[in-house]
């Protein structure tokens, strides 16, 4: 269906003969004259012949052209202006555009805008990341708006990142470069748009300047349009949705606000995941200072450790464990649990692990490093407080010999290689409560295959599946201890978080720290 201009004279003359449609006669004109609907008729050729009351008011002095979108929709525009209208073929090769009222609406929406958008809005919420985001909004698109849609973000090095969706093909996704704006100014201008979402008709020759990839995908559509999808330059996201259609748009005269208002909830979506990102990396650097790493090697000394948090947003909480070797072949060793859990607790447990390791590089008693820990968090005005059990691993002929320190600590056990579990008893203050605080230190030998075992209350604190108020207690983890003595650490620390996995089941738990210290053979 090709268009034509009308001719010069813009109050369009009567048909008569010929020149009406077959079957045209004054009761069908009659019909027309009186219909409130702007109606323009089309010849054969292409030639806009006549229009009715309606549609010279319409347009006024302005000659109208006529845009088909598809076989039976279409734009009458006037002065720039685009009208949508519902196209008829007639006989003959003649057709009828109808534009219904003072907003233009013509065509029958098959669906609602606001059920659209409501059932559009949860997805958009639940999408995660700027990838999973991105492509829930083309296949949203691609659905209702379009038949071909391409989402189009910057990224690095000049180029553009595209998410597509042409049902019932995949999706697809990839990098392309981005087109000078020389080259492609509605897409430029769409990029830089800072103000409400408005969906612009791009060019056939734009289009065609576009990577391949997506001017491909476009060739055979009646209309390509644009809308921005960044809600401003400002929210740190600006993106442009391509929407490529053939046949009648699916929300009639109404496809325009179904499109400006999706484009709005997508902007908003992407700048929201693109400040979870944000926030996410950032967790993840926090994570990565405040986690424990893997004990160093050291010479007749093996270490094995479980590291568990409790649920939550940071991966790590407030327990913690260190061992930082010396140059003399021994090494500092600390098992702490801060009060609490969550951020509060983890930002706590980094305050006190970056000053142990401090301090532990001029000081290796551990009464005076538990000392000096205490009068730095009490003069640091925290509300909490932390229980620790630090010392010295000295590996010697004989075998290793610990001496350890504890604040308020659960009492380190000893699991013999021969059989049996001892308790170290070292009596001490909580740390970061009272300024009188007071410390002790003992001291024990490893044999081969000896292991000491430092641990935090989430062991014994750990409640039952089927009756919270049990706890998993000393005695249990006793009994698990002495049932794999003689087994090498990893083996026992094995067994033990086994058993106290199977005594929580899926239920929560408090955070959880563990750190084996055996006497190599």
């Amino acid at each position: 269906m090709v268009s034509r201009p009308a001719p010069s004279s813009a109050a369009l003359p009567p048909m008569a003969g010929g020149d009406a449609p077959p079957g045209f006669d004054a009761f069908g004109r009659a019909v027309l004259e009186d219909v409130r609907d702007a109606v323009f008729l089309q010849d054969a050729a292409g030639v806009l012949r006549w229009a009715n009351p309606a549609g010279r008011t319409l347009t006024g002095d302005i000659e109208p052209k006529l845009h088909p979108v598809a076989e039976t929709s279409g734009h009458v525009e006037v002065a720039g202006n685009r009208h949508p209208a519902r196209v008829r073929a007639l006989p003959g090769g003649w057709h009828a555009w109808t534009v219904a009222g003072p907003e233009g609406e013509s065509v029958s929406p098959r669906r609602h805008v606001g059920d659209f958008l409501a059932a559009a809005g949860p997805r958009l919420a639940a999408a995660r990341g700027r990838h999973g985001t991105a492509r829930v909004i083309a296949e949203l698109a691609a659905a209702a708006l379009a038949e071909t849609v391409f989402v189009l973000l910057p990224t690095t090095r000049g180029r553009w990142e595209w998410w597509s969706c042409e049902p019932p093909a995949a999706h697809g996704h990839g990098r392309i470069r981005r087109v000078p704006p020389q080259a492609a100014p509605v897409l430029a201008a769409t990029f830089g748009a800072t103000g409400r979402p408005q969906p612009v008709p791009v060019p056939a020759a734009e289009v065609a300047t576009l990577p391949s990839v997506v001017a491909d995908r476009f060739a055979d559509h009646a209309e390509v349009t644009v809308v921005s999808l960044g809600p401003s330059a400002s929210a740190g996201v600006t993106g442009a949705l391509l929407l490529g259609r053939r046949a009648d748009p699916e929300f009639g005269g109404e496809q325009d606000r179904a499109v400006v208002e999706f484009a709005k909830a997508a902007g908003t979506a992407l700048a929201n995941a693109q400040r979870y990102a944000r926030q996410e990396e950032a967790t993840r650097g926090l994570e990565t200072t405040l986690r424990p790493i893997d004990p160093p090697e050291l010479a007749g000394t093996r270490f094995e450790t479980w590291y568990e948090p409790a649920g939550g947003v940071l991966a790590v909480g407030g327990d913690f464990y260190d061992v930082l070797p010396h140059d003399d072949g021994s090494a500092f060793l600390v098992l702490g649990d801060i009060c609490g859990k969550g951020a509060e607790a983890a930002a706590l447990t980094g305050r006190v692990r970056h000053a142990l390791t401090a301090l532990a590089m001029v000081e290796r008693d551990g009464r005076t490093l538990l000392r000096l820990l205490n009068e730095l968090l009490i003069a640091g005005g925290s509300s909490r407080f932390a229980t620790l059990v630090l010392g010295t691993a000295t590996p010697t002929d004989e075998g290793v010999d610990l001496t350890l320190a504890s604040g308020g600590h659960p009492a380190p056990l000893i699991v013999r290689h021969a059989g049996g579990v001892e308790e170290v008893t070292v009596p001490g203050t909580l740390v970061g409560i009272s300024p009188q605080a007071r410390f002790a230190e003992a001291t024990v030998r490893l044999g081969p295959g000896d292991m000491c075992l430092l641990y935090t209350d989430g062991i014994t604190e750990a409640r039952n599946r089927h009756d919270p108020s049990e706890l998993f207690g000393d005695d249990r983890l006793r009994a698990v201890l002495t049932a794999a003595a003689g087994q090498p650490a990893r083996e026992v620390v094995r067994q033990l978080r086994q058993a106290v996995r199977d005594w929580l089941g899926s239920s929560a738990h408090d955070d959880i720290a563990v750190l084996a210290v055996e006497c190599a053979d």
